[in-house]
């Protein structure tokens, strides 16, 4: 280059920045009737926040999907973690059926549509629920590392949480032991 001016044609060529991918964190939050019982919602939110907090710290991107009511509802689609978080969660109350299994299509929609679009992006799931579907077939695979927390509470526990992060294939923990 001369004085900024292009001499020769690899001057004009765009060079990629050398830096790491981003990381997209997807959080899928159940936000059932169930999720009321024994304070379990509560923990998930002190949960949350503190990963809401650890994404805008790394920089990462938030993808946040609720399943509560009747159908899922996206509330950030892989922006950068914000403050803004802080206000919904704060909001975020339990109720209706679990659109769990139709959550979790949807996401697997848009995984791979998002996967297209940005190849290098690493993707992770992280599922919160309680685990209490009456029955699922069909689950979908997504093409991504996840992480199921458990967040089932009181005497009597079914366990379903940790049957359906084998068959999601994500790796489970109980909100207890995070």
């Amino acid at each position: 280059m001369l004085n900024g001016r292009p001499r020769q044609r690899d001057d004009l060529l765009f060079h990629l920045r050398t830096r790491s991918p981003h990381e997209l964190w997807l959080v899928i939050v159940d936000a059932s009737a169930s999720t009321r019982r024994h304070q379990a919602l509560s923990d998930a939110k002190g949960l949350l926040a503190q990963l809401f907090d650890d994404a805008y710290r790394q920089r990462a991107r938030l993808a946040l999907l609720t399943a509560s009511g009747h159908t899922p509802k996206w509330q950030v689609q892989g922006l950068k973690a914000s403050s803004g978080l802080r206000d919904w969660l704060d909001g975020l109350g339990a109720g209706g059926g679990t659109p769990l299994l139709a959550a979790l299509g949807e996401a697997g929609r848009w995984l791979s549509a998002r996967q297209k679009r940005f190849p290098a992006e690493q993707q992770r799931l992280l599922l919160v629920t309680d685990g209490r579907l009456k029955e699922w077939s069909g689950l979908p695979v997504l093409a991504c590392p996840g992480l199921l927390i458990d967040i089932e509470r009181g005497p009597i526990r079914l366990g379903r949480a940790k049957v359906l992060a084998t068959q999601l294939q994500a790796e489970y923990r109980h909100i207890d032991d995070v």
